[in-house]
Parts: C-alpha cells; structure tokens; sequence
C-alpha cells in the first residue's frame, strides 16, 4: 500500500503517543506548495506574487514558485514538476482557460490536490481540482459597464463610442470582463463597442493598440474600457500624446485598483477603477492547509471588492496596499 504524508499523519494520530517524538517531528513537517505563477506582466501580478511568498512565509508554508512567463507549456512543465517532486498541494493562476484536463488528472492519480486562484479553468470534469480562489471578472466587467450606464446619462445626445481593450486572449479575465460589461450596457443602445483588441494585459501593448485605435477612429472615441490598470496606464500616455486630454476628451475605464490607477485618477486622467485585489496568499494558505487536513471547503470561494470613482480617489490612496 502506498503510504502518503496524510495517511501516514492519520495513522500516528490514531496510535496516540506510541510514536512519541516521531510522531510528533513528523506533524510539525511544513507544508509543501508548489505554485505557478502567470507571469510579471502587470502591477497586480507583482502584488499578487508578493502576497503569496509573503504569506507562505507567515503560515511556515514551503513554497516552490515557479513563473511561467504567460506561456501554458511553462506551466504544464512547472505542474509536472511538481508532481515529480511530491509537493503536498499544488495551486497555480491559469494563463488560459482550457487545455488544462491531462495535465490536472496527472496530480490527481498522483493523488495531489489542485487549487486555482484568481483565474479559473474550463475543465471537463470539476473534481480535477478542490476550490477556486479568486474575483468574480463577469461581475467586474458589471460593474464598469454600471458605472458607464450612470455616467451617460449626463453625457451629450448621439451615440457612445467604446473602444476595448481585451486582456490575453483565452484567459478567464479577458473572456468574463468583456462578456459582464457587454451584457449590462445593452441597456442602452446609445453605447457602442466601435474597436475591441487585446493588450495582453501589459502597459507596453495597451499603449501600442490604443495608439492604433486612434489612428483609425481618434475623433469618434468616447471611452476607453480596459480589462486592467496596466493596459489603461499605457492608453493614457497614447491618447496624451495624440493631443488628447484621458479622463476628459475619453473617459477611461479599468479594472484591478492598483496604485497607479489612483495616481491616475488624482491627475484628473482615469475616471473608474474596478477593485480586483491580488492579496490572495493568506487565504492560498489557510485553504492549503484545510484541504490537505482533508477538511470540505467551498468549491469557489470570492474575495470581497469595490469600485472607486475618480471622485474618492484621493481619501482611498493612503489605504492602498498594492
């Protein structure tokens, strides 16, 4: 019979102190987590790595990163690895949504959990990993087409022109914050999607595509939706140097709430953020270690977050973290 650390822990428990100090080393033996990471494309995902390294530190977690530079074979290589190396509970953020079911029934004949935070995945069978720990990017997406809906109603007659900004094509926040804002401003037909594109979720190519965006309809554009703060930073610095003024001639919408989005809205540049918080390590951890305790947790378990107009800017920075 193969002998894993949860049934070898469950046996020294039920023989009581007859291990004596074996025992007892054993259960003070640290979690070991292996976590791939999307990448370092964004001011989120530098907060969001920094929180689950700080917060493994905290709980005396073992962690093994590894950064798949926003390829999917990187982190199909790095979940095998850690398949290899035997860790106690793997978790990663998917840089896609599908393609992920071989490589997650691997773990599982291994008979090691899966966790997934921020980003879920598009699996065929749901028991190929325990819980997703993350934001809800349809209601996000909600959100900012929300506020859009209030904000148009004080704006001249005519049709909205929209320009989009997508995040990486395939990923669970691109495909749900394009389909929860597209869905709410249907409410009025005035507003209109005239260019969608994907930035990748990076500064460099939100500027880049915007810069094309204005190119080829810079005088009808209304409003800049990006699926994150990054990609709306780099818009800004296009739409300046276009002669424009952000936040004013186009009003700018983003999702994340990093501190460079509030920055940008105290210079009167960016009109709405949409809070995503990357602070997920303390709950990775505390939820590591339930599941490998063999406790039940929720199947998705969604962190709690705001919106903060332009207007709150200001009096909300100081309590940024990330």
């Amino acid at each position: 019979m193969k002998m894993t650390r949860r049934t070898v822990l469950g046996a020294a428990l039920c023989l009581g102190l007859g291990f004596g100090v074996a025992a007892s080393a054993y259960a003070e033996k640290p979690l070991v987590l292996g976590f791939s990471q999307v990448g370092a494309e964004s001011e989120w995902r530098t907060a969001n790595t920094a929180s689950i390294k700080d917060a493994a530190k905290q709980a005396g977690v073992t962690l093994k990163f590894a950064d798949a530079q926003q390829k999917q074979e990187n982190q199909v290589k790095a979940i095998r690895s850690f398949i290899a190396q035997k860790v106690d509970v793997i978790a990663f953020s998917p840089v896609v949504e599908s393609g992920w079911d071989t490589v997650l029934r691997e773990a599982k004949a291994a008979k090691i959990p899966v966790i997934l935070t921020d980003r879920a995945v598009d699996a065929s069978d749901k028991s190929l990993y325990v819980t997703f720990i993350g934001s809800d990017f349809v209601e996000e997406g909600r959100r900012a087409g929300r506020w859009l809906l209030e904000r148009a109603k004080t704006m001249p007659a005519g049709d909205i022109n929209i320009v989009e900004l997508q995040g990486t094509v395939g990923s669970a926040p691109a495909i749900d914050r394009k389909a929860g804002f597209a869905e709410t401003i249907a409410a009025n037909p005035k507003l209109k999607i005239i260019r969608s594109q994907t930035g990748d979720f990076t500064r460099a190519k939100g500027k880049e595509v915007m810069e094309a965006f204005l190119k080829t309809d810079g005088k009808k554009i209304n409003v800049l939706y990006a699926h994150n703060d990054d990609m709306a930073i780099g818009a800004i610095q296009a739409i300046e140097e276009a002669g424009l003024k952000p936040g004013k001639d186009i009003l700018v919408i983003s999702v994340d709430g990093v501190k460079g989005a509030f920055e940008a809205m105290m210079a009167g540049k960016l009109n709405v953020t949409v809070e995503c918080s990357p602070l997920l390590g303390p709950q990775l951890m505390k939820v590591a270690k339930q599941v490998l305790a063999g406790e039940t947790v929720p199947k998705r378990i969604t962190t709690e977050e705001s919106v903060f107009p332009a207007e709150v800017a200001a009096k909300e920075f100081p309590n940024r973290k990330y």
